[in-house]
């Protein structure tokens, strides 16, 4: 219990209190989300993005597996009538399954066991350990979209499960972001793929919890490619963030 206790405060530290983070947050997202707007939080953790989006002035749909951070998302924003919140993952087809949990590193519980199989190789996730796990509802991004509306903004952070969560996606939405890992590039290449399947997306990228991006313009998926094969070597994580191009 101590261990999840410490978990959690390290996530609220993290997501809440860094100086200025919320102040780029908000330029950066202010980029895809307006008033009025709706935005999915794929993997919303204690809600860092929720706070945001809603200073924003959207409606926030906040999916989350974990049962510690659901605890956090309903003190938080449970009273909050333009947050709904969903317990449970997202995949590419209604279900059940199984999330594996870290107790004192909550940031990286994963539905992909062979994403943990590939970041355990990284020096950087030498200290985490997976100690426990729990079966989830998962549900999917036609769903969400069937009963909220479509997002304007759609983050998807959840270690190694994003293109399991695209391919329960069939329409492009207008923007959204999926997490990049470096030493589990594979699998956030065919995030990528299925991106490019949805629609005509142009692509920038922003090292971890920077909220800045890190190419002045908007590139094109190879472009991408390159840029993400460059940074590789080096470990350093991001969001990569996709926009429909202007007709």
């Amino acid at each position: 219990m101590l261990l999840r206790a410490y978990g959690i405060a390290r996530s609220l530290v993290m997501y809440y209190g860094v100086p200025g983070k919320h102040r780029r947050a908000m330029r950066l997202y202010g980029e895809f989300i307006g008033d009025g707007d709706v935005a999915f939080d794929i993997g919303a953790h204690v809600g860092g993005r929720v706070r945001v989006w809603r200073h924003l002035g959207a409606r926030v749909v906040a999916v989350e597996p974990q049962p510690d951070c659901l605890r956090v998302l309903r003190l938080f924003y449970g009273r909050d009538r333009d947050v709904a919140i969903v317990p449970g993952a997202a995949g590419a087809k209604p279900g059940k399954a199984r999330l594996a949990l870290s107790s004192a590193t909550p940031t990286v519980s994963s539905m992909s066991p062979g994403w943990i199989t590939s970041v355990t190789a990284d020096r950087s996730f030498a200290r985490v350990r997976w100690d426990r796990s729990v079966e989830v509802a998962v549900t999917t991004l036609d769903d969400l979209i069937a009963a909220h509306g479509a997002p304007s903004f759609c983050k998807i952070d959840v270690e190694g499960f994003e293109a399991d969560v695209l391919a329960g996606l069939s329409q492009p939405v207008r923007a959204l972001s999926f997490e990049y890992v470096p030493s589990a590039h594979d699998a956030s290449m065919e995030a990528l793929r299925i991106v490019e399947q949805l629609g005509s997306y142009e692509y920038n990228y922003s090292p971890i919890e920077t909220m800045r991006f890190a190419s002045p313009r908007w590139l094109d998926a190879s472009e991408l490619r390159r840029q993400l094969e460059r940074i590789r070597p080096r470990g350093r994580s991001g969001d990569v963030y996709a926009r429909l191009r202007s007709a």
